[in-house]
C-alpha cells in the first residue's frame, strides 16, 4: 500500500484513491468555484459599503469569471510547459493575496481591480489541478472516481456560495466572504506541497501570447456587450461596438492558432466529437446554472424582501442535493461511461429550470423547492461526467490544455449566465426572470440531445464509439 505522503511519485494501487493529495487540489479548487458566488448575496451590502450601483456590482461577479476564463487556455499550456503542480502553487499564491486585497478594498474599483487579480490565481489553478489528479490517479476508473469528487466540490461550491456568503455578511459583513480564503489559502498551499505528486512538464513549445490575446479581446467583448446592454440598450453604439470586438477577436484567434506552429490551443482536438461536443455542454450547463444563482438571490431579496442570511438558507435545497448528485455520477461514469448521467442531468436541469416560471411576486416559497432541487441534482450530476469526457477524449499530453478548454468553456458560461440574466432583468425582475428560466432550459434540453448524440456510450462498446469518433 502506497504511503500518503510521498510527493513525487503517482499512487502504486491503481484501483484506490489516496487521499491527501485529491484533498489539497479539491481544497484549492473549492475556494475558485466558492468565489465565482459567494459574492451574489453580499452584492446589496457592497454596493451601500462602497457607494456602487448596479452596472458596478455585475462587474464585481464578472470581473473574476472574465479574467478567469479569459487565461484559462493560457494557463492550460503553461501548465504543459512549466508542471502541473508549479503552476497551481502559484495560481494559489496569487488567488490568496488577491483575496487579501478583496477584502480590504476601500472603493469598488479597488474591489474590481482586485477581483480581476483573483481570476488571474483561478485560471493557474483550475487546469493544473486536473492535470495533477491525472498524473495521482491514472487507473481508469480511480481517475473517474477523483473527477467525480472534483465534481462535487465543483458543484458544492457553486451552490454553497450564496448560503455562505449569508451567513458570513450577517454575522461578520461582507468583508469576510473574501477573508475566508486566506487560512483556507494557506493550508492548501501546505498540503499541495507536501502532498500533491509533480506533474512534469511535457513540452517546451511557445505560449501563443498573440492568440492568448485574441482570446482575450473576443471574450471581453462578448460579456461587457452582455452587462452593459441592460443599461445602454442592444442597440447603443457602444453595445455594438463590443460584440463587434468580440468578433473581430474570435476571427483573429482562429487565424493565428491555425498558422501558429505551437498553437494554444490545438484545434485537432475539436476533431473528437465528444471534446467538442463537451465543450459546448460545458457553456451552456453554466449558463443556465450560474444565470438561475445570480437571479434568485436577487428575486428573493426583491421581492420577497428576505434578508441576507434568510436568502442563503432559501437556497439550501439547491445544495443539499449536490453531493448525492456528484457521488451517484461519478459511480455511474466508471461503470458505464459518461452519456447516460449526462443526459440524465440535463434532463433534470431542464425541468427545475422550467420549474421556476411559476416565480411571481405571490408564490409561496415551497413551490420553487423542487424546481432548486432539481437544478442542483441535475448540475451535480452532469457535471463530473462530463469532466471525465473530456478528459478521456484528449491524449495525455495535452491534458492541461483539454482542461483548460473546458474549463474556459464552463467559466464563459458563468460569465454569460450573470451578464446575459442580469440584463434581461434590467426592466422587470419577474418578467426577466420568466425569459431567463426559459432561455436556460432550452439550452439544458439542446445540451441533452448533444450528450445523446456524441458523447461515449456504456461499457466497452462506449469505448470502441469513442475510439471512431476520434
Amino acid at each position: 500500500m502506497p504511503t500518503l505522503c510521498a510527493p513525487t511519485t503517482a499512487p502504486r494501487t491503481a484501483d484506490r484513491l489516496t487521499p491527501l493529495p485529491l484533498v489539497a487540489v479539491c481544497l484549492g479548487y473549492f475556494m475558485v468555484i466558492l468565489d465565482v458566488t459567494v459574492v451574489t448575496v453580499a452584492l446589496p451590502a457592497v454596493g451601500t459599503a462602497l457607494h456602487t450601483g448596479v452596472t458596478g456590482l455585475q462587474w464585481v461577479v464578472d470581473g473574476y469569471t472574465l479574467v478567469f476564463a479569459g487565461l484559462l487556455l493560457f494557463c492550460g499550456g503553461l501548465g504543459d510547459r512549466l508542471g502541473g503542480k508549479a503552476v497551481f502553487l502559484s495560481g494559489l499564491a496569487v488567488f490568496t493575496l488577491a483575496s487579501a486585497g478583496c477584502a480590504l478594498a476601500p472603493t469598488a474599483t479597488v474591489l474590481v481591480l482586485a477581483r480581476l487579480v483573483q481570476g488571474l490565481g483561478a485560471a493557474m489553478m483550475v487546469p493544473a489541478s486536473l492535470a495533477l489528479l491525472r498524473t495521482a490517479y491514472p487507473d481508469r476508473a480511480a481517475r473517474a472516481r477523483a473527477f467525480g469528487i472534483w465534481g462535487t466540490v465543483a458543484g458544492l461550491a457553486a451552490g454553497a456560495g450564496p448560503v455562505l456568503g449569508g451567513v458570513l455578511v450577517a454575522g461578520l459583513g461582507w468583508r469576510s466572504v473574501f477573508f475566508l480564503n486566506l487560512p483556507v489559502g494557506l493550508a492548501t498551499l501546505f498540503l499541495t506541497s507536501r502532498h500533491v505528486p509533480h506533474s512534469p512538464g511535457r513540452t517546451r513549445r511557445g505560449l501563443d501570447l498573440p492568440a492568448q490575446t485574441a482570446a482575450a479581446v473576443c471574450l471581453a467583448g462578448l460579456v461587457t456587450g452582455c452587462i452593459e446592454a441592460g443599461a445602454l440598450g442592444w442597440a447603443h453604439p457602444a453595445v455594438l461596438g463590443a460584440f463587434a470586438g468580440c468578433l473581430a477577436g474570435l476571427v483573429a484567434f482562429l487565424v493565428l492558432e491555425r498558422r501558429s506552429p505551437a498553437p494554444m490551443l490545438p484545434l485537432a482536438l475539436f476533431r473528437a466529437r465528444a471534446f467538442s461536443a463537451s465543450a459546448v455542454i460545458g457553456v451552456l450547463l453554466n449558463t443556465g446554472f450560474y444565470g438561475l444563482l445570480f437571479l434568485a438571490p436577487l428575486y428573493f431579496q426583491g421581492v420577497h424582501h428576505y434578508s441576507a442570511l434568510r436568502t442563503g438558507c432559501a437556497l439550501l435545497p439547491a445544495v443539499g442535493v449536490v453531493a448525492a448528485g456528484s457521488a451517484l455520477a461519478g459511480r455511474i461514469t466508471a461503470r458505464t461511461g459518461p452519456r447516460l448521467p449526462m443526459v440524465a442531468g440535463l434532463v433534470v436541469d431542464a425541468a427545475g429550470m422550467a420549474g421556476w416560471l411559476v416565480a411571481g411576486p405571490d408564490t409561496p416559497y415551497l413551490a420553487l423547492v423542487a424546481p432548486m432541487a432539481c437544478a442542483g441534482f441535475g448540475t451535480a450530476l452532469t457535471m463530473p461526467a462530463s469532466t471525465a469526457a473530456v478528459m478521456e477524449a484528449a491524449p495525455g499530453e495535452r491534458s492541461g490544455a483539454a482542461a483548460a478548454v473546458f474549463n474556459a468553456a464552463r467559466q464563459i458560461g458563468s460569465a454569460l449566465g450573470v451578464a446575459l440574466f442580469g440584463t434581461l432583468v434590467a426592466a422587470g425582475l419577474v418578467p426577466g426572470l420568466h425569459l431567463a428560466v426559459g432561455i436556460g432550459a432550452a439550452g439544458f434540453l439542446i445540451a441533452a440531445v448533444l450528450s445523446a448524440r456524441c458523447i461515449p456510450g456504456t461499457g466497452r462498446a462506449g469505448r470502441r464509439t469513442r475510439g471512431k469518433r476520434m
